[in-house]
């Protein structure tokens, strides 16, 4: 019996250009002048150090920090503490309403649908916890975190990494099997599986798809029966 769903963000519920068109660039625009300006601040700090770990450059200069925070936001790599301080610069876009959280109409209704209906609903994603809740903070819908009880970001693990799915489920009260996850990548939905937890793919934009996983093209064609 289903009693929860994991939902991935980026392309599952909100479109890839969202993040790559709107988010991206406007880190990669203000993420050196946020970075000189707060790298005191406690929180910066701590994720410059563990740019560096992740650099394995103990010894990195300021300047080397930001270039690579440049690099890996340029070739979109899923490193945690990049992944954080973005979600730093983005609140400022956010609360100075540079842009909304975008989010599929299909997506919302379904989400909203699922919670009415007693599921409960939580969000992993390799964007960072905070980003998440920014994201829902503002979304094109309003303030709609309340649909969520948890989030999970790559303090767990990467997302093709079933383990990842096992430590998730570690910290919920459901059994793998009573939850679906929710995404547009299929290394993501094989990991998952692997870890006992039912899947479910979004083909919005042409993927291939796999018999290994159930799969719809938006949240319209989504039927709990497939799980019974």
């Amino acid at each position: 019996m289903i009693k929860a769903f994991i939902t991935d963000i980026e392309g599952t519920i909100t479109r890839i250009s969202f993040v790559k068109d709107i988010l991206f660039p406007y880190a990669a625009k203000h993420i050196a002048e946020f970075v000189r300006k707060n790298h005191a601040h406690a929180e910066v700090s701590e994720q410059i150090e563990a740019a560096k770990v992740a650099m394995k450059q103990p010894d990195a200069t300021l300047d080397d920090v930001i270039t690579t925070l440049q690099h890996w936001i340029e070739t979109d790599q899923k490193i945690t503490p990049l992944k954080q301080l973005q979600g730093m610069i983005w609140q400022h876009g956010y609360q100075n309403n540079d842009f909304t959280g975008h989010l599929y109409p299909d997506a919302y209704q379904f989400l909203q649908q699922q919670n009415n209906q007693g599921f409960v609903l939580y969000v992993y994603s390799s964007g960072s916890v905070k980003a998440q809740h920014l994201l829902f903070e503002f979304s094109d819908y309003g303030d709609i975190r309340a649909l969520f009880s948890g989030y999970f970001d790559t303090l767990v693990g990467g997302k093709k990494s079933a383990s990842s799915y096992q430590n998730i489920m570690e910290q919920l009260p459901y059994s793998a099997h009573e939850v679906i996850f929710l995404s547009d990548v299929l290394d993501e939905l094989d990991a998952a599986k692997a870890a006992g937890l039912h899947t479910c793919h979004l083909v919005r934009d042409g993927q291939e798809t796999s018999p290994e996983h159930f799969s719809i093209g938006d949240f319209t064609e989504f039927t709990l029966e497939q799980y019974r």
